[in-house]
């Protein structure tokens, strides 16, 4: 074979596979700005954000690879800079999770007085679609935007049932399932519309200070929880900085990795453990 020939066909190898890696890398980035438009879109419109998610992908891109490079240059670790990445990459759907659960929360708390004042203005002898707005004007968000919703609803011609029906499949929470049933069959059956208002108001105030006493008892145990899971990492902390010689057999040998892992294994089953305890649900 000519010498000469052995370059130019490594050339070609190696322009043919880094062509192949920036295809694929194409195709999965534009994947994942797909995936992750719609999926912020859609969290958007759950939270009432109106942010183009395009932007946020374009943020959420540009400060994972910052992080990334920062950790990588900092660290000297690939490992460190990869796993960076991955979580400011989930982080829009962690923080999205957090979001909602604080608007469920809030939602949660606003039923009751909600309730009560649907009361008062069915015992003034508004029906129940004309009560809803007129609260409406008068709470504030979440609920209102919920409510508001529900109205947009029932002008685009949604019968009051299904605009209900769609809240609850919104809100998927008991307390909001309860406010959509007892509004429904005092819609339907007429009469005694403020008498059933006021009772799921009282049901739902007394569910909610319940569960805050539940909280209030089980903090000593979610906290015993942290205390047990951080514990081993400060134990270990200070035994690498008073015996480093023997500590490093974790981290340089087979067994100490070993013992690493059926450590973090451990740690993990436990504070799961501990913290499905103390969640008691109502």
């Amino acid at each position: 074979m000519n010498p000469g020939i052995v370059p130019i066909i490594v050339a070609i190898t190696v322009a043919l596979f880094v062509w192949a890696l920036v295809d694929i890398g194409s195709r999965l980035l534009q994947a994942w700005r797909d995936r992750f438009t719609r999926e912020t879109g859609f969290h958007l419109r759950e939270l009432f954000l109106f942010i183009d998610p395009a932007r946020l992908y374009v943020l959420n891109l540009a400060l994972t690879v910052l992080g990334a490079g920062a950790a990588w240059l900092i660290s000297g670790s690939l490992i460190v800079a990869l796993a960076l990445a991955l979580v400011l990459a989930l982080s829009p759907s962690i923080a999205f999770r957090r979001l909602r659960a604080r608007r469920i929360e809030r939602i949660e708390q606003q039923l009751p007085d909600a309730l009560q004042m649907l009361a008062g203005t069915a015992r003034a002898g508004l029906s129940l679609p004309a009560a809803i707005r007129q609260v409406t004007t008068e709470l504030a968000p979440p609920l209102s935007q919920e409510l508001m919703l529900l109205q947009h609803e029932q002008r685009l011609g949604v019968s009051l049932d299904d605009a209900l029906e769609n809240l609850a499949l919104r809100m998927p929470t008991q307390p909001v399932k309860l406010l959509v049933s007892a509004m429904r069959i005092a819609n339907e059956t007429g009469g005694g519309l403020a008498e059933t208002l006021e009772r799921t108001a009282a049901t739902l105030r007394s569910q909610h200070a319940m569960e805050l006493k539940i909280r209030a008892l089980t903090a000593q145990g979610k906290l015993q929880a942290w205390v047990v899971g951080l514990l081993p990492v400060f134990l270990l902390g200070v035994l690498t900085r008073l015996e480093p010689d023997a500590m490093a057999q974790l981290w340089t040998t087979r067994l100490g990795w070993g013992v690493l892992v059926s450590v973090l294994v451990m740690e993990f089953i436990g504070v799961v453990l501990i913290r499905r305890i103390v969640a008691i649900d109502i």
